[in-house]
């Protein structure tokens, strides 16, 4: 079994930032040039990144944003993860044409699940991966400021009836909070599933990252962590090989 960390990029008006339970007004910037932030990770020896465009989540004004995701992708980056208000065949092509690896959907599952059998029909399932990020179980929508009414997991059996392979679980009421993951509820949901189930939310301490991967998930997405030195990339790279 492959075991995958995935440094996070989260991109605010072409800064770099990261926001307490997925709120805008608890936002810390971090850095305002995400190309140096992402060189700092594929130096540490990470072979993906995982960039979220915020404003395009939001459905707000993202240029800024596609501009730093053209300029890391420059970078001749391995592989990048990237969502973020993405919500139509057009714009999973426009991405996988700049050279991302795989486009993670959120909102579109809930809204519109046959653009999500669309997609793994023409773009193939390791290039789609479905993002749920749930409060109490509950799946929410929008940039997560919408209740979609719909539980976690039977978002996730829906997606594997239509293909999906990978999943990102983010429980939000611990997503930048640093009060570690939400190993049961995540567990719960791959077992329920049979999907591949990316962990995060929450992560904190190098702990979190070996209970992750000694929970079998299929990886785990590292932010505010590595951003205030809580967790070193090198030392948590060391940790995800899975014997």
């Amino acid at each position: 079994m492959n075991f995958t960390i995935y440094p996070a990029i989260d991109l605010r008006g072409g800064k770099v930032v990261r926001l307490k339970e997925g709120d805008p007004a608890q936002m810390t910037s971090y850095s305002n040039d995400p190309t140096e932030m992402a060189r700092r990770w594929l130096d540490a020896g990470s072979s993906w990144l995982h960039v979220v465009n915020l404003d395009g989540a939001f459905g707000e004004s993202d240029d800024a944003n596609r501009v730093a995701l053209q300029s890391i992708l420059k970078l001749g980056v391995p592989k990048v993860q990237f969502g973020g208000g993405i919500r139509s065949l057009n714009a999973i092509d426009q991405a996988i044409g700049l050279g991302v690896k795989r486009v993670v959907l959120g909102t579109i599952a809930i809204e519109s699940p046959d653009v999500v059998a669309d997609a793994l029909k023409r773009f193939g399932v390791e290039r789609i991966a479905v993002g749920i990020d749930a409060r109490e179980g509950l799946v929410r929508v929008r940039g997560w400021k919408n209740n979609s009414g719909i539980s976690a997991i039977d978002l996730a059996l829906q997606m594997r009836t239509l293909g999906l392979r990978t999943l990102i679980f983010t429980d939000i009421s611990r997503d930048g909070l640093g009060s570690g993951l939400n190993i049961a509820a995540t567990r719960e949901l791959a077992e329920a599933s049979g999907l591949n189930v990316i962990a995060s939310g929450g992560v904190h301490t190098l702990d979190d990252v070996i209970a992750t991967r000694d929970a079998a998930l299929s990886g785990v997405i590292i932010g505010r962590a590595l951003y205030e030195g809580t967790i070193d990339l090198k030392e948590a790279l060391a940790t995800s090989v899975v014997e």
